[in-house]
């Protein structure tokens, strides 16, 4: 198994999608419910290319399951969209003993096709939606009657609006169904959120996953020095798009910073031009040039970027405050509560990898809205639990 493509972030994944949608036979397989724990909640998803379970981009477990869900991609690619429920809390013997989830996953596998693709233009111009899939009606254990109509495959596109939008050639979900869900979805779209929710309506209930989808963070870099390259590499196997903004006159090439997405030269007081979607960028300001970095840094500033992680002792950034208070720049309380210097967690160690890791993870835990502490320390679960079905009844 590559595990790169293993491992690979949000964006390769989107990116495999995107290529599969030209490229022959490729299905996805997508956590659309967790109960308990799992190695991934829902909207997790990896591409597979047929029935081969190393030929895959992406992963919704560790592993345990690549075959069976293999398996199940080649019988979707030949059927259509399918979801199964594998047990990984042992107490059915089949997939749980050892694994070490102790959760119940759903898995929905579906052809990649077109109706894909008004998600993934959404997404590529930095807009948030929800992409909502029909994936059955009633359970076995459940009372009522499932809605006639609803196709299991079914989709629509809800934006944070609530606006909805088909998405051909998939069959629509029926107008009760969607008018029922559309309220939730638009939240889903908001804040990235991915469950599946049991739609009741007069006709009948239907389970929709309604896939939450927000962009992929960006991660700004300001330098052109060596220790902005593992930085640079180890955020994009984090999954942010990275962007390497170097001072014009020094070298700003693919091939000075072979990690990031774009790399741009700019002046420092023309950093800000380079943000195109404040809201989702994280910046880190590192050329070591004292003047060259207040410049970039009161520019950020004037944006509406979250975070801006500052190279460099307190004393520096001490001297670089006075410095723009005497040019008539004050930083106000809030410009303050975005500027984290020095940049990074406190990791330890001084090799350049070992700093660029404690920035890296800062700069992780900021876009998650985390403040980055030992999860030992921590009480409850790691991630929000939440029931896998909620009930939309209208």
């Amino acid at each position: 198994m590559d595990d790169r493509a293993w491992s690979a972030s949000t964006l390769s994944v989107r990116e495999t999608l995107r290529a599969s949608l030209d490229g022959g036979d490729a299905a996805v397989a997508t956590v659309s419910g967790v109960e308990g724990s799992a190695y991934r909640r829902p909207g997790a998803k990896r591409v597979l290319a047929g029935a081969d379970a190393e030929d895959g981009v992406g992963a919704i477990t560790a592993g345990c399951l690549d075959e069976p869900v293999a398996d199940l991609a080649a019988a979707a690619l030949s059927s259509g969209p399918l979801r199964e429920t594998f047990d990984l809390t042992g107490e059915d013997g089949a997939w749980g003993f050892g694994l070490g989830c102790n959760g119940v996953v759903d898995v929905l596998v579906e052809p990649v096709d077109a109706s894909v693709r008004p998600a993934l233009d959404r997404l590529a111009a930095g807009e948030r939606a929800a992409l909502l899939t029909v994936v059955g009606g009633v359970r076995a254990d459940d009372s009522g009657t499932a809605h006639p109509e609803a196709t299991v495959g079914a989709r629509a596109l809800v934006d944070e609006s609530g606006d909805a939008t088909a998405t051909d050639p998939r069959p629509p979900i029926p107008d009760a169904v969607l008018d029922a869900v559309r309220e939730t979805a638009a939240a889903f779209a908001e804040t990235g959120r991915s469950d599946t929710l049991a739609v009741g309506t007069e006709r009948g209930t239907v389970e929709v996953f309604v896939d939450g989808l927000e962009p992929v963070p960006e991660l700004l870099i300001f330098g052109h020095s060596p220790d902005v390259r593992p930085v640079a590499r180890l955020a994009r196997d984090a999954g942010f798009r990275v962007t390497v903004a170097a001072a014009r006159g020094a070298r700003a090439d693919a091939e000075q910073f072979p990690d990031a997405h774009e790399v741009v030269a700019t002046r420092p007081s023309e950093v800000a031009e380079v943000v195109s979607r404040p809201a989702d960028t994280y910046a880190v300001v590192m050329s070591h040039n004292f003047v060259d970095d207040r410049l970039a840094l009161d520019a950020l500033l004037d944006t509406a970027v979250p975070y801006v992680g500052l190279m460099g002792p307190r004393k520096r950034f001490e001297q670089m405050r006075d410095a723009l208070a005497d040019e008539g720049s004050r930083l106000s309380a809030a410009d303050r509560d975005r500027i984290a210097t020095p940049v990074g967690l406190d990791l330890g160690g001084g090799e350049p990898t070992q700093v660029a890791l404690s920035i890296v993870s800062e700069v992780l835990a900021a876009s998650n809205g985390r403040d980055g502490g030992r999860l030992s320390r921590g009480e409850g679960p790691i991630h929000p639990r939440e029931s896998s079905e909620r009930d939309n009844s209208s």
